[in-house]
């Protein structure tokens, strides 16, 4: 383990691999953390890699520098934090590999900063920037059924249950969104030991608020989003990986799924594998980074 001063944020991340290998960075999303990618880790590193994977804001030991900080969990803090963390590790070009929150990051760094950025690996939704302005439109009741977590935690109910109940809370979506995948005991609370980050549940719940537009951002960010909300293309090469059995994730065809995307992009559905690709398909993730750093 360990930890680097980067933007707001003092932040907790393992390394792995040759230093003087390419840089691919590797995102975990919400429920998860960096246990995400011990398999992936290992198989980049075995392949002349430089993993850097951290802990994102709320999780594990990564920690705020000061406590007057708005806990935020917006798509521009999320994109901010990974580009600090280039910064501060004197990273001039990676791999940006995630799914989820981690998948958000990545993208947004990929569409705003592209020449910091050798290749995308993305989980669903592929173009992983939130459309805010959009997020009040109603989707099909089946869509709007999958999203129940994220309209339990708008308010102080869902505040005060993922304070009191957040480990039973995260196990939950983790079976609901990876119906096929039977991990056990073990494997959940290796990652669920990172939910007790003091600032997991303000930041969490800030990030399903301000996605919906109920609470304002961070005013240091506002020019990010601003960008955002332009919907800028992702013009670096990409790999979408889509598990088929993914409870949270829309189901889309491809022509959809590859959408925001203006430069070489393929789109892979895992069989079998449901929202944490990662970890439940490492092989094929590690093969996806592996593809996009050497186009």
């Amino acid at each position: 383990m360990k930890q680097i001063t980067a933007g707001v944020l003092s932040i907790a991340y393992l390394e792995s691999g040759p230093a003087d290998g390419p840089v691919v960075v590797l995102l975990h999303g919400f429920p998860y953390d960096v246990r995400a990618y011990d398999e992936v880790a290992k198989r980049l590193a075995d392949a002349g890699c430089r993993c850097i994977v951290p802990y994102l804001r709320g999780y594990g030991p990564t920690r705020f520098l000061d406590g007057s900080t708005l806990r935020s969990g917006e798509q521009a803090a999320l994109g901010a934090d990974l580009l600090a963390l280039l910064d501060a590790l004197n990273i001039e070009r990676a791999v940006l590999a995630g799914y989820d929150w981690g998948g958000r990051a990545a993208c947004v760094v990929a569409a705003l900063w592209p020449e910091r950025v050798i290749g995308l690996v993305s989980g669903d939704p592929g173009y992983n920037i939130q459309d805010i302005a959009a997020a009040n439109t109603p989707s099909s009741p089946r869509t709007e059924h999958r999203l129940w977590y994220q309209y339990y935690l708008h308010g102080e109910r869902g505040y005060t249950g993922l304070k009191a109940n957040g480990k039973a809370f995260c196990r939950l979506l983790w079976e609901q969104w990876s119906p096929s995948w039977t991990f056990s005991d073990g494997t959940y609370e290796a990652s669920a030991d990172s939910f007790s980050n003091p600032d997991f549940v303000d930041v969490v719940t800030h990030s399903y608020r301000h996605r919906f537009g109920l609470v304002e951002g961070d005013p240091r960010y506002a020019e990010i989003e601003r960008q955002l909300a332009q919907r800028p293309p992702i013009s670096v090469p990409s790999v979408i990986l889509s598990g088929a059995d993914d409870g949270v994730s829309s189901k889309r065809d491809d022509a959809a799924a590859v959408k925001g995307f203006s430069a070489k992009v393929r789109r892979q559905v895992l069989p079998g594998v449901g929202h944490n690709v990662p970890q439940e398909a490492p092989a094929v993730f590690a093969d996806a980074v592996l593809e996009v750093l050497n186009r």
